[in-house]
């Protein structure tokens, strides 16, 4: 493998991106407490609409307002109220942000919902899915782009010293790609996406977004390949879900970096994970793999599995102190 710059530093954690609460000041003081070497904007679903994942993406669109309609995000003829929420959520968050990690120098990163997850849950103005119509799919890909290289640059001017990192969210991209997202009525299911059109879509976001993009995507079958290819610095995914190891050791070892979800999302048997207990999880898959222990803390980010939405706040602090003492770990071998 070429020798890489990774956009992190030896022995680091991170996490994935959604807490449990409302209170962003809060967040924004356990992530950079916890996790003073990548800290991440958290994002607060329970807020309410305009803070889940698929609204607050919508509020990043350029060109493309978004609106709610029987609980569901949709594609709407003008920007409205639902569009204006979201959007001074994410404002206020930035603006806490900027109190909060003032004089951060390190890496920062950002997350918002990729544009197959995004084509799977918006719907079009006549209704149906926007995925069931490659043009709009397309559309939506410049449009997402275009927003992200604007989010980006509202992160670096607040954080000028910081450097910023971008996940996309990808939950949807494996059944997207495998044409198993249902129909509206449930009977059918949409037409698949090809790999050399979703690849090149997803290279266009990333390319357009300008930073270093780590691509999410906490389900299984995940498209690694693709993913690399795409151009992505690295995949997010849940270690426990990997059901085989080669197609994973070809990513890495052709220059992926990996964000590995080593900790459970929630607690197990209501007992969180020792630092000790997730460090022993990534370096046993990394062994398995057959990688040099020297490449692991460089290449590998300790994450929990999947965001934390669903966990107590007790449980939060525990977790990610465990992936951040499990990193040090690592980097300490």
């Amino acid at each position: 493998m070429t020798e890489t710059t990774w956009p992190w530093g030896v022995g680091t954690a991170t996490g994935i991106g959604s807490l449990p609460g409302t209170d962003i000041a809060e967040a924004q003081r356990i992530v950079l407490g916890e996790l003073p070497n990548l800290p991440h904007l958290p994002e607060l679903p329970a807020r309410g609409p305009g803070a889940d994942l698929i609204g607050r993406t919508g509020g990043l669109l350029v060109e493309l307002p978004v609106e709610l309609y029987a609980a569901r995000w949709r594609i709407a003829p003008r920007p409205g109220k639902d569009l204006r929420r979201a959007r001074d959520l994410m404002e206020r968050d930035l603006d806490q942000l900027a109190e909060q990690a003032e004089g951060y120098a390190g890496p920062v990163k950002v997350q918002a919902a990729g544009p197959f997850t995004l084509a799977a849950s918006l719907e079009l103005p006549i209704g149906g899915r926007l995925l069931r119509d490659p043009g709009a799919v397309r559309d939506l890909a410049g449009s997402l782009g275009e927003g992200l290289r604007g989010h980006v640059a509202a992160v670096a001017r607040r954080l000028p010293r910081a450097t910023v990192l971008l996940q996309l969210d990808e939950p949807s991209l494996p059944t997207v790609l495998a044409g198993r997202v249902p129909t509206e009525s449930g009977f059918g299911t949409h037409r698949a996406v090809g790999s050399e059109v979703a690849r090149a879509l997803l290279r266009g976001v990333i390319e357009a977004a300008g930073v270093p993009t780590v691509v999410h995507c906490c389900a299984p079958d995940v498209p690694l390949e693709l993913i690399r290819t795409a151009g992505a610095t690295g995949v997010a995914l849940d270690l426990d879900l990997v059901t085989e190891l080669d197609p994973l050791g070809e990513a890495i070892d052709a220059g992926l970096g990996l964000l590995a979800g080593a900790a459970p999302a929630l607690p197990p048997a209501g007992r969180a994970p020792t630092s000790a207990q997730v460090a022993d999880r990534v370096r046993r898959v990394w062994d398995q793999l057959g990688f040099p222990r020297r490449q692991l803390a460089e290449q590998v980010v300790v994450t929990p599995a999947c965001g934390l939405a669903g966990a107590t706040p007790a449980y939060v602090r525990t977790v990610l102190a465990a992936c951040r003492d499990a990193g040090r770990r690592l980097a300490e071998e």
